[in-house]
């Protein structure tokens, strides 16, 4: 059986991930989480997430790799998918939107509450 969840946050920085999970379950939504872009897979087969939160860079499976994978699969590509990375290059975010992303943040200038209102107004037009 698949389990519905609000958000599936694909992040393998083990501070930021476990804040970022608090903050979304202070706002009444179910988190999923992984560690990596393997693992996130691996999630996604057991639950279908309406948001997914994905950081670039990561061991095993890049965040860019897993992106092109969900966008490609009729499973995965109407879930929507934000960006939270290091990763600044005008390049690396237009690959990104290339490939679905639905928004694209760099950790170090956005804000947790700029995340969130992302998430609400994704999961709002999807319903």
């Amino acid at each position: 059986m698949i389990e519905t969840v609000n958000v599936l946050i694909i992040e393998d920085d083990r501070f930021l991930s476990p804040l970022l999970r608090s903050r979304l379950e202070k706002e009444g939504l179910t988190v999923g989480q992984a560690f990596d872009g393997e693992e996130g897979l691996q999630v996604l087969e057991k639950i279908r997430p309406q948001v997914i939160i994905l950081d670039l860079i990561m061991p095993r499976v890049s965040g860019l790799e897993l992106l092109q994978t969900l966008s490609s699969d009729p499973h995965y590509n109407r879930i929507p998918v934000i960006i939270m990375s290091n990763l600044s290059q005008e390049s690396d975010v237009e690959k990104a939107k290339r490939l679905g992303a639905a928004g694209y943040f760099v950790k170090v200038h956005a804000s947790l509450d700029e995340v969130i209102k992302l998430v609400k107004q994704l999961m709002a037009k999807a319903t």
